[in-house]
This record gives C-alpha cells, sequence and structure tokens, in this order.
C-alpha cells in the first residue's frame, strides 16, 4: 500500500493550465469539467461590467478564467480556489501589478456561475472557503433561475430575483447591474 502524497499549491502551478481546470483542495487536485455557452456568456457579462466599474472608479483589478487564489485556510494551508471572476481591491496590490503565478488569499469579490452539473455541497463549501479566507463578498450566479446570491464574511446573504438590482455594496461602490440586463430576455 502507496503513501498518499499531499500536493502543494506550488505542485498544482507546475502542472500548467492545460485542457483542464483544476483546484487543490485537502492536498488533492481536483478537475472540472468544461463549461457550456451560457455559463462561458454570462462569465464574460459579469466580468466586462465589473472590468468598466474598477477602471473608471480606479478600485483595482477584475480577472476571469479560473485565476487560481491560495487561500492559506488553517485547516488546509495549500488551498487553492478559482473562481469565474474575481476582484482584488487596489490597495491589496503591490505597485497595482498582479502576480505572474497564483494570487495569495482570497479576493475581495469571488464570483461563481453555477452551471447545471455543479454539486450544491461544494459550491456551499468554496462559498465557505473564499469568505473564511478573507473574501468580502461572493456571488453565486443561478443562470437557469435567473438569480443572484451575495454572500457576506458576517454570515448573511441576500438573495436577488431577475427583477432586482446587484449592487457592489462597499466591496465596489456605486457598481449597479440590473439582473433584467445581466440575464438578457
Amino acid at each position: 500500500m502507496g503513501v498518499k502524497v499531499r500536493l502543494t499549491a506550488a505542485d498544482l502551478w507546475r502542472m500548467g493550465e492545460g485542457d483542464v481546470r483544476r483546484e487543490l483542495v485537502d492536498g488533492e487536485v481536483i478537475e472540472m469539467s468544461p463549461v457550456g455557452g451560457v455559463h462561458g456568456e454570462l462569465t464574460l457579462e459579469i466580468g466586462r461590467r465589473l472590468a468598466e466599474h474598477v477602471r473608471r472608479h480606479s478600485l483595482g483589478r477584475v480577472m476571469v478564467g479560473d485565476v487560481g487564489f491560495v487561500l492559506r485556510l488553517p485547516w488546509d494551508p495549500e488551498r487553492v480556489r478559482a473562481p469565474d471572476v474575481a476582484f482584488v481591491a487596489a490597495e491589496r496590490l503591490p505597485e497595482g501589478k498582479l502576480p505572474a503565478g497564483f494570487i495569495e488569499g482570497a479576493p475581495d469579490l469571488a464570483v461563481e456561475v453555477l452551471s447545471p452539473n455543479d454539486n450544491p455541497v461544494d459550491l456551499q463549501q468554496k462559498v465557505r472557503d473564499y469568505l473564511e479566507a478573507g473574501a468580502r463578498r461572493v456571488w453565486v450566479v443561478a443562470p437557469e433561475a435567473r438569480t443572484v446570491t451575495m454572500y457576506r464574511p458576517d454570515g448573511t446573504a441576500r438573495f436577488l430575483r431577475e427583477h432586482e438590482v446587484l449592487e457592489g455594496e462597499d466591496v465596489l461602490p456605486g457598481l449597479a447591474i440590473p439582473l433584467t440586463e445581466l440575464f438578457g430576455p
């Protein structure tokens, strides 16, 4: 019987981008299926709207495309999560630059767009991971239900229906996205 090797964030980085999206949980690589068209388009739209607002107000940087964040959780210091969209505030970026590799710590905002094959338990664990690692907000976007749930570090959440407006609150002041525009007709 062999000894199971616990991988690190550096090991995951050395695997490269490849054709598979990956995260690292409890020292094990979790591979994720490619996403569908609705997911891709919605991720792009959220990223575009966030990036425009962030640039206009010099708030920091927005990333899409499964950028890795090393969360440094007490029970799993090498945990790497990769949100669909992420925002990092300017004050957290030395000289305003992003690192070439994974980013240390949680994003200020992590956005997860649900896919039909997402496991609800796994998704809730991701939300918890982001918040416990220091994220100031986590948005879970449900395209089929046309809803967004906003999670906060204090344990509260706000459920938004398609006729409501998604606001940046204190993380992205002044941001307001009508969900009817986000989800389209």
